[in-house]
């Protein structure tokens, strides 16, 4: 009984501290490189933060990029109501430094607001997309795990959207109109969601449910969901596709092979390691 009062009292301290610091941590980051005029949007996947696409926010500003790396409530809404929110702040403050063109990089469920953003309002300065890990044609994951109790805390109203009947958001988008580049994981650190769904995947999305009609080029990876966007061949693929419209062939006969790609980083923090990814 002792011990698990004292695991119990562990854990609450570091949901304290974790609750604690998120608290004192700035929101959207923008960051302008010199004489830049393209700028990126990053837009983090469902029950994320900006911290998820922080490492690659800093990747693409050493490329020379200007970068407005958006923090959105991503649990607050249907896709219909986040998305203008999201996509819409990050292209006000992509335009407010000057860029004339905008490329976009999303981690999930941001690849699924741009496109639905897009569609209901074209964006006319957008150039390059590369997304990570998109349910792009919904997920098995959502079929299976949407009666369960707490998905709702989980995964909000937008997290019922995605998935992979014929009345979910990606399955009503339609074919993409835009320069857009995809890559999708292999590794999975979650067995069980793994175990629900019926193809190669990454623990929250399928392979083939990544891929989506008008897209430029396709890489498979071999990392999760949850680490896909601090990988380093994701990181060199991005960059090399907002700069040629096309993945590097090296890693197109090697990276599906590799299990673990060395992250950007090593370190991960406390309060990413507690957030609970849904999609």
């Amino acid at each position: 009984m002792f011990k698990f009062v004292r695991k119990l009292a562990l854990v609450l301290t570091l949901a304290v501290s974790v609750i604690a610091g998120c608290a004192t941590e700035p929101g959207t980051q923008v960051v302008k490189v010199e004489e830049g005029r393209e700028c990126v949007v990053l837009l983090h996947g469902l029950n994320r933060s900006w911290r998820a696409m922080k490492p690659m926010a800093e990747s693409l500003q050493l490329a020379g990029y200007s970068t407005a790396n958006i923090d959105y409530p991503s649990q607050s809404g249907p896709i219909e109501e986040i998305a203008p929110i999201a996509v819409g702040l990050g292209l006000e403050e992509c335009r407010a430094i000057g860029a004339e063109t905008i490329h976009f990089v999303t981690h999930s469920l941001g690849g699924i607001l741009l496109r639905y953003e897009h569609k209901r309002s074209p964006i006319e300065d957008l150039g390059r997309v590369v997304m990570l890990g998109p349910p792009n044609q919904g997920s098995e994951l959502i079929d299976k795990t949407i009666d369960w109790p707490g998905f709702d805390s989980l995964s909000g109203a937008a997290g019922r959207q995605l998935g992979t009947g014929n009345d979910s958001m990606p399955m009503q988008l339609g074919p993409v109109d835009f320069e857009l580049g995809v890559i999708a994981g292999t590794g999975t650190i979650n067995i069980l969601a793994s175990a629900m769904l019926p193809d190669k995947d990454d623990g929250k999305v399928t392979v083939a449910r990544t891929k989506v009609a008008g897209m430029d080029d396709f890489l498979i990876v071999g990392n999760s969901h949850r680490y896909i966007t601090r990988s380093a061949v994701v990181v060199r693929n991005t960059e090399s596709f907002l700069r040629t419209g096309r993945f590097l062939d090296d890693d197109r006969l090697v990276a599906h092979n590799v299990k673990l790609e060395t992250p950007v980083r090593r370190f991960v923090s406390q309060s990413d390691r507690a957030l609970s990814i849904a999609l």
